[in-house]
Protein backbone atom coordinates (compact mmCIF):
# COMPACT_ATOMS: atom_id res chain seq x y z
CA UNK A 1 0.00 0.00 0.00
CA UNK A 2 1.50 3.32 -1.07
CA UNK A 3 1.90 6.16 1.41
CA UNK A 4 -0.37 9.12 0.83
CA UNK A 5 1.36 12.18 -0.70
CA UNK A 6 0.69 14.29 2.40
CA UNK A 7 2.22 11.68 4.72
CA UNK A 8 5.24 11.26 2.41
CA UNK A 9 5.82 15.02 2.36
CA UNK A 10 5.57 15.08 6.15
CA UNK A 11 8.32 12.50 6.54
CA UNK A 12 10.50 14.19 3.93
CA UNK A 13 10.17 17.50 5.75
CA UNK A 14 10.86 15.76 9.07
CA UNK A 15 14.03 14.14 7.73
CA UNK A 16 15.13 17.41 6.15
CA UNK A 17 14.59 19.26 9.44
CA UNK A 18 16.52 16.56 11.32
CA UNK A 19 19.38 16.75 8.84
CA UNK A 20 19.43 20.55 9.09
CA UNK A 21 19.45 20.29 12.86
CA UNK A 22 22.40 17.89 12.77
CA UNK A 23 24.30 20.18 10.40
CA UNK A 24 23.55 23.16 12.65
CA UNK A 25 24.69 21.23 15.74
CA UNK A 26 27.89 20.21 13.93
CA UNK A 27 28.64 23.80 12.91
CA UNK A 28 27.86 25.04 16.40
CA UNK A 29 30.16 22.44 17.99
CA UNK A 30 32.96 22.74 15.44
CA UNK A 31 36.28 23.93 16.82
CA UNK A 32 38.35 25.46 14.02
CA UNK A 33 42.10 25.23 13.58
CA UNK A 34 44.22 27.86 15.28
CA UNK A 35 46.46 29.69 12.76
CA UNK A 36 50.06 28.47 12.89
CA UNK A 37 51.46 31.99 13.17
CA UNK A 38 49.30 32.65 16.24
CA UNK A 39 50.50 29.45 17.88
CA UNK A 40 54.15 30.25 17.17
CA UNK A 41 53.72 33.68 18.71
CA UNK A 42 52.08 32.24 21.81
CA UNK A 43 53.97 28.98 22.37
CA UNK A 44 57.32 29.61 20.74
CA UNK A 45 60.20 30.99 22.79
CA UNK A 46 63.55 32.70 22.20
CA UNK A 47 65.06 29.18 22.25
CA UNK A 48 62.70 27.87 19.57
CA UNK A 49 64.22 26.78 16.29
CA UNK A 50 62.29 25.78 13.17
CA UNK A 51 64.52 23.37 11.29
CA UNK A 52 63.67 22.05 7.83
CA UNK A 53 64.51 18.34 7.76
CA UNK A 54 63.09 17.68 4.29
CA UNK A 55 61.10 19.70 1.75
CA UNK A 56 57.82 20.67 3.38
CA UNK A 57 58.71 19.27 6.80
CA UNK A 58 59.97 21.71 9.42
CA UNK A 59 60.47 20.61 13.03
CA UNK A 60 60.13 22.86 16.06
CA UNK A 61 62.93 22.16 18.53
CA UNK A 62 64.87 23.72 21.38
CA UNK A 63 68.61 23.15 21.85
CA UNK A 64 69.42 24.43 25.34
CA UNK A 65 72.39 24.24 27.68
CA UNK A 66 76.14 24.16 27.00
CA UNK A 67 76.89 22.84 23.52
CA UNK A 68 79.92 20.91 24.79
CA UNK A 69 78.00 19.22 27.62
CA UNK A 70 76.61 15.65 27.44
CA UNK A 71 73.53 15.67 25.22
CA UNK A 72 70.12 14.49 26.41
CA UNK A 73 67.27 14.24 23.91
CA UNK A 74 63.75 14.58 25.31
CA UNK A 75 60.85 12.95 23.44
CA UNK A 76 57.29 13.81 24.47
CA UNK A 77 54.20 11.60 24.59
CA UNK A 78 51.08 11.38 22.46
CA UNK A 79 49.33 14.73 21.92
CA UNK A 80 51.91 16.48 24.10
CA UNK A 81 54.70 18.80 22.98
CA UNK A 82 58.23 19.76 23.98
CA UNK A 83 56.68 22.05 26.63
CA UNK A 84 56.17 19.01 28.85
CA UNK A 85 59.93 18.91 29.48
CA UNK A 86 60.28 22.48 30.75
CA UNK A 87 60.54 21.38 34.42
CA UNK A 88 63.59 19.25 33.54
CA UNK A 89 65.06 21.93 31.28
CA UNK A 90 64.87 24.44 34.13
CA UNK A 91 66.72 22.07 36.46
CA UNK A 92 69.22 20.45 34.08
CA UNK A 93 70.19 23.01 31.43
CA UNK A 94 73.29 24.12 33.34
CA UNK A 95 74.69 20.55 33.27
CA UNK A 96 73.54 19.05 29.98
CA UNK A 97 72.83 19.95 26.38
CA UNK A 98 69.08 19.40 26.25
CA UNK A 99 67.40 18.87 22.89
CA UNK A 100 63.61 18.74 22.93
CA UNK A 101 61.43 18.59 19.83
CA UNK A 102 57.84 18.45 18.66
CA UNK A 103 57.39 15.21 16.73
CA UNK A 104 55.44 15.18 13.47
CA UNK A 105 51.76 15.89 14.02
CA UNK A 106 52.44 17.56 17.36
CA UNK A 107 52.98 21.01 18.78
CA UNK A 108 54.41 23.62 16.45
CA UNK A 109 55.86 21.06 14.04
CA UNK A 110 52.63 20.02 12.35
CA UNK A 111 52.05 17.14 9.93
CA UNK A 112 54.57 15.37 7.74
CA UNK A 113 53.93 15.12 4.00
CA UNK A 114 54.12 11.33 3.77
CA UNK A 115 51.63 10.94 6.65
CA UNK A 116 53.92 8.47 8.41
CA UNK A 117 53.31 8.56 12.16
CA UNK A 118 54.58 5.13 13.14
CA UNK A 119 57.07 4.70 15.96
CA UNK A 120 59.80 3.97 13.41
CA UNK A 121 59.04 7.14 11.43
CA UNK A 122 59.16 9.26 14.57
CA UNK A 123 62.48 7.66 15.54
CA UNK A 124 63.75 8.66 12.09
CA UNK A 125 62.76 12.25 12.86
CA UNK A 126 64.86 12.12 16.04
CA UNK A 127 67.82 10.86 14.01
CA UNK A 128 67.37 13.60 11.42
CA UNK A 129 67.42 16.22 14.20
CA UNK A 130 70.57 14.67 15.68
CA UNK A 131 72.31 14.74 12.31
CA UNK A 132 71.19 18.32 11.65
CA UNK A 133 72.62 19.45 14.99
CA UNK A 134 75.84 17.47 14.50
CA UNK A 135 75.61 15.62 17.83
CA UNK A 136 77.64 12.42 17.79
CA UNK A 137 76.43 10.77 21.00
CA UNK A 138 73.37 11.25 23.17
CA UNK A 139 71.25 9.95 25.97
CA UNK A 140 67.57 9.81 25.10
CA UNK A 141 64.53 10.01 27.36
CA UNK A 142 60.94 9.42 26.30
CA UNK A 143 57.61 9.64 28.07
CA UNK A 144 54.63 7.46 27.10
CA UNK A 145 54.56 7.25 23.28
CA UNK A 146 57.94 9.03 23.31
CA UNK A 147 59.38 6.14 25.33
CA UNK A 148 58.49 3.77 22.51
CA UNK A 149 60.16 6.18 20.08
CA UNK A 150 63.27 6.29 22.30
CA UNK A 151 63.42 2.49 22.37
CA UNK A 152 63.10 2.32 18.58
CA UNK A 153 65.84 4.92 18.25
CA UNK A 154 68.20 3.05 20.59
CA UNK A 155 67.61 -0.19 18.67
CA UNK A 156 68.19 1.49 15.29
CA UNK A 157 71.20 3.61 16.32
CA UNK A 158 72.97 1.83 19.19
CA UNK A 159 76.28 3.47 18.32
CA UNK A 160 74.75 6.88 19.11
CA UNK A 161 73.13 6.05 22.45
CA UNK A 162 74.95 6.51 25.75
CA UNK A 163 71.83 5.82 27.79
CA UNK A 164 68.08 5.29 27.55
CA UNK A 165 65.49 6.69 29.98
CA UNK A 166 61.96 5.28 29.92
CA UNK A 167 59.43 7.53 31.64
CA UNK A 168 56.07 5.72 31.93
CA UNK A 169 56.88 4.38 28.49
CA UNK A 170 54.78 2.68 25.88
CA UNK A 171 56.09 -0.39 24.09
CA UNK A 172 55.80 -3.19 26.65
CA UNK A 173 54.42 -6.33 25.01
CA UNK A 174 52.16 -7.15 27.93
CA UNK A 175 48.98 -9.19 27.77
CA UNK A 176 45.97 -6.88 27.75
CA UNK A 177 42.22 -7.10 27.70
CA UNK A 178 42.18 -7.36 23.91
CA UNK A 179 39.81 -4.39 23.58
CA UNK A 180 40.60 -1.75 20.97
CA UNK A 181 40.97 1.74 22.49
CA UNK A 182 38.28 4.27 21.56
CA UNK A 183 40.75 6.52 19.71
CA UNK A 184 41.81 3.64 17.49
CA UNK A 185 38.18 2.68 16.72
CA UNK A 186 37.31 6.28 15.82
CA UNK A 187 40.39 6.55 13.58
CA UNK A 188 39.25 3.47 11.65
CA UNK A 189 35.64 4.63 11.22
CA UNK A 190 35.37 7.06 8.26
CA UNK A 191 32.41 9.20 9.39
CA UNK A 192 33.48 9.37 13.04
CA UNK A 193 37.02 10.18 11.92
CA UNK A 194 35.83 13.20 9.95
CA UNK A 195 33.77 14.44 12.90
CA UNK A 196 36.69 13.99 15.32
CA UNK A 197 38.91 16.03 13.01
CA UNK A 198 36.54 18.99 13.32
CA UNK A 199 35.10 18.81 16.84
CA UNK A 200 37.54 18.95 19.73
CA UNK A 201 35.82 20.13 22.91
CA UNK A 202 38.12 21.67 25.48
CA UNK A 203 36.49 19.70 28.28
CA UNK A 204 37.59 16.40 26.70
CA UNK A 205 41.20 17.60 26.64
CA UNK A 206 40.81 18.68 30.27
CA UNK A 207 39.43 15.31 31.32
CA UNK A 208 42.20 13.44 29.53
CA UNK A 209 44.97 15.49 31.14
CA UNK A 210 43.37 15.36 34.58
CA UNK A 211 43.03 11.56 34.32
CA UNK A 212 46.72 11.27 33.41
CA UNK A 213 48.14 12.81 36.58
CA UNK A 214 47.91 12.31 40.31
CA UNK A 215 49.28 15.78 41.09
CA UNK A 216 46.28 17.69 39.79
CA UNK A 217 48.08 21.05 39.77
CA UNK A 218 49.83 19.82 36.61
CA UNK A 219 46.46 19.92 34.82
CA UNK A 220 46.26 23.69 35.19
CA UNK A 221 44.01 25.86 33.06
CA UNK A 222 47.10 27.10 31.23
CA UNK A 223 48.27 23.55 30.47
CA UNK A 224 44.81 22.45 29.30
CA UNK A 225 44.57 25.44 26.97
CA UNK A 226 48.02 24.70 25.56
CA UNK A 227 47.17 21.05 24.83
CA UNK A 228 43.83 22.07 23.31
CA UNK A 229 45.21 24.82 21.10
CA UNK A 230 48.25 22.89 19.88
CA UNK A 231 46.04 19.94 19.01
CA UNK A 232 44.14 22.38 16.80
CA UNK A 233 47.26 23.50 14.91
CA UNK A 234 46.64 23.03 11.18
CA UNK A 235 46.86 19.33 10.34
CA UNK A 236 47.51 18.08 13.88
CA UNK A 237 44.07 16.56 14.44
CA UNK A 238 44.17 14.70 11.14
CA UNK A 239 47.72 13.56 11.97
CA UNK A 240 46.54 12.29 15.36
CA UNK A 241 43.87 10.17 13.71
CA UNK A 242 46.40 8.87 11.17
CA UNK A 243 48.74 7.99 14.04
CA UNK A 244 46.03 6.13 15.93
CA UNK A 245 45.11 4.30 12.75
CA UNK A 246 48.73 3.27 12.14
CA UNK A 247 49.17 1.99 15.70
CA UNK A 248 52.09 1.97 18.11
CA UNK A 249 55.07 -0.38 18.30
CA UNK A 250 55.27 -3.04 20.99
CA UNK A 251 58.55 -4.73 21.79
CA UNK A 252 58.83 -8.29 23.06
CA UNK A 253 61.75 -9.50 25.15
CA UNK A 254 63.64 -10.77 22.11
CA UNK A 255 63.34 -7.37 20.41
CA UNK A 256 64.85 -5.66 23.48
CA UNK A 257 67.77 -8.10 23.77
CA UNK A 258 70.18 -5.80 21.83
CA UNK A 259 69.77 -3.24 24.64
CA UNK A 260 71.23 -5.61 27.24
CA UNK A 261 74.48 -3.62 27.41
CA UNK A 262 72.90 -0.19 27.07
CA UNK A 263 72.46 1.74 30.34
CA UNK A 264 68.70 1.99 30.93
CA UNK A 265 66.78 3.92 33.59
CA UNK A 266 63.09 3.18 34.16
CA UNK A 267 61.13 5.97 35.87
CA UNK A 268 57.46 5.37 36.67
CA UNK A 269 54.56 6.87 38.55
CA UNK A 270 53.08 4.24 40.83
CA UNK A 271 49.57 5.60 40.24
CA UNK A 272 49.81 5.75 36.44
CA UNK A 273 46.30 4.97 35.19
CA UNK A 274 47.26 5.00 31.49
CA UNK A 275 50.28 2.66 31.46
CA UNK A 276 50.23 0.81 34.79
CA UNK A 277 53.30 0.26 36.90
CA UNK A 278 53.20 -3.41 35.89
CA UNK A 279 54.70 -2.24 32.58
CA UNK A 280 57.71 -0.84 34.45
CA UNK A 281 58.26 -4.24 36.02
CA UNK A 282 57.88 -5.88 32.62
CA UNK A 283 60.66 -3.66 31.24
CA UNK A 284 62.80 -4.46 34.27
CA UNK A 285 62.33 -8.19 33.70
CA UNK A 286 63.18 -7.78 30.02
CA UNK A 287 66.24 -5.63 30.84
CA UNK A 288 67.59 -7.00 34.14
CA UNK A 289 70.55 -4.60 34.22
CA UNK A 290 68.26 -1.57 34.08
CA UNK A 291 67.73 0.72 37.05
CA UNK A 292 64.13 1.20 38.10
CA UNK A 293 62.64 3.98 40.25
CA UNK A 294 58.95 4.01 41.17
CA UNK A 295 57.45 7.26 42.46
CA UNK A 296 54.64 6.82 45.03
CA UNK A 297 51.67 9.15 44.61
CA UNK A 298 52.65 10.05 41.03
CA UNK A 299 50.77 9.43 37.78
CA UNK A 300 51.72 9.29 34.12
CA UNK A 301 53.96 12.39 33.87
CA UNK A 302 56.66 12.21 36.59
CA UNK A 303 58.83 14.90 34.99
CA UNK A 304 56.02 17.38 35.64
CA UNK A 305 54.49 15.85 38.77
CA UNK A 306 57.72 15.38 40.72
CA UNK A 307 60.25 17.49 38.79
CA UNK A 308 62.89 17.92 41.51
CA UNK A 309 63.28 14.26 42.29
CA UNK A 310 62.92 12.97 38.72
CA UNK A 311 65.41 15.56 37.39
CA UNK A 312 67.93 14.59 40.09
CA UNK A 313 67.48 10.90 39.26
CA UNK A 314 67.94 11.40 35.54
CA UNK A 315 70.96 13.68 36.05
CA UNK A 316 72.76 11.07 38.14
CA UNK A 317 71.96 8.40 35.57
CA UNK A 318 73.08 10.43 32.53
CA UNK A 319 76.37 11.42 34.15
CA UNK A 320 77.11 7.79 35.04
CA UNK A 321 76.10 6.58 31.57
CA UNK A 322 78.41 9.05 29.85
CA UNK A 323 81.26 8.20 32.20
CA UNK A 324 80.83 4.49 31.41
CA UNK A 325 80.72 5.23 27.68
CA UNK A 326 84.03 7.10 27.92
CA UNK A 327 85.84 4.10 29.37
Amino acid sequence: MKAKPGRRRFWLWTLAALAAGLVFAFLLSRTPDVPAEDLRAKYGSPDSQYVELSPGFTVHLRDQGPKDAPALFLVHGSNASLHTWEPWVTRLSSRFRLVSLDLQGHGLTGPILDNCYTTACMASTVEAVRAKLGIERLAIAGNSMGGGVAIAYALSHPERVAGLVLVDSSGAAMAGSGSVPLGFRIARTPVLRDVAASITPRFLVARTLEASVSIKAVASEEAITRYWELLRAPGNREATLDRFGQGFARFDRAALAPLANTPVLILWGEEDALIPVAAARWFKDALPAAQMIIYPGIGHIPHEETPDRSAADVAAFVETAYSAAAL
